[in-house]
């Protein structure tokens, strides 16, 4: 964007989905209720892996984590947006679109490296599972968590830190429903080259770095399954990993849709509207795709609703 009237603003105006009024109530219940969905449905799986000690395992303590960053990840956005429908306001403060960016950007970072070391105990359980126990200990399992966090708090403190030298334009209008760090950059007046270079480095870094310790802890699975003779056994094996490659899948592939239709049109409602894929349906069906392929996760369940009964 060309510099124009510099000043640092006080607000900007989230412009959603669609500015038609007769419209609002039907995005404010289906976003209330995707919204509820993905908090109760992410809740009871961290709830069932506490109370359920066969759960109690290194793939269930990161799934438990992954639900913990979905309900934080979808909070970063949707309440904020329900507020907005609710009180007829498309404002946001810059304090808050520059708390929200930070909260959000922690949160997929967090979503990216959980699924990458979900890959990890994958490939160990199945490439190496006489050792599975003894390689994937509790303490290793912390670490990679806490690495999970180190890795996304600093990326978002980073970006925030650079967000907060640009300088925007009055009367700022994103055409999204939440603060969202490209779309930021697009509209900034001052000049924006240190900022895009330094997205640029961390998509390829915290993107294609994760995605290829993915592919990699795939293909050594894959060819792993392929070598055990019994069908029964494949099987078994890809049952396993089948629930966290769906997950996996589904997310890439909404990201990418979502930076494929922001760069094709940024002024338009397109890109956040492909956003919600990512940010709140994969939430919301990430529980449903773990439980339902996951005979553990229904037995114990159906166990802590008995008990809470």
């Amino acid at each position: 964007m060309e510099p124009g009237n510099d000043t640092q603003i006080s607000e900007f105006l989230l412009l959603g989905f669609s500015e038609e009024p007769e419209l609002q109530p039907l995005i404010f219940g289906l976003f209330l209720s995707m919204y509820l969905i993905t908090v109760c449905g992410n809740l009871l799986i961290i709830l069932a892996t506490i109370f359920n000690s066969h759960l109690h395992t290194p793939m269930y303590f990161f799934l438990s984590n992954l639900s913990f960053a979905d309900i934080c990840f979808t909070t970063t956005t949707v309440p904020k947006m329900l507020v907005n429908i609710q009180t007829q306001s498309k404002v946001i403060t810059y304090a808050g679109c520059i708390t929200q960016m930070n909260f959000f950007n922690v949160f997929v970072v967090l979503d990216d490296c959980l699924l990458t070391v979900m890959a990890y105990d994958r490939y160990v359980a199945i490439c190496h599972p006489l050792h599975y126990t003894v390689i994937m200990n509790p303490w290793l399992c912390g670490m990679l968590v806490l690495a999970s966090w180190i890795i996304g708090v600093p990326y978002s403190l980073l970006q925030t830190l650079m967000a907060l030298r640009l300088s925007f334009c009055t009367h700022v209008e994103i055409p999204h429903f939440f603060c969202e760090l490209y779309q930021m950059i697009h509209l900034a007046c001052s000049d924006t080259f240190l900022n895009a270079m330094v997205t640029y480095f961390a998509t390829v870094l915290l993107g294609i770095g994760p995605l290829t310790g993915i592919l990699y802890s795939y293909s050594k699975i894959i060819s792993s399954i392929c070598a055990i003779s019994s069908a029964q056994g494949k099987y078994k094996a890809f049952s396993t990993c089948a629930s966290h490659l769906s997950v996996v899948s589904l997310f890439y592939f909404t990201v990418v849709g979502v930076y494929l239709s922001a760069g094709a049109a940024h002024s338009s409602h397109s890109s956040a509207a492909v956003s919600v894929m990512y940010t709140v349906v994969t939430p919301m069906l990430n529980p449903f795709i773990y439980s339902l392929r996951n005979k553990d996760i229904k037995r114990a369940l159906k166990i802590f609703f008995q008990w809470k009964l």
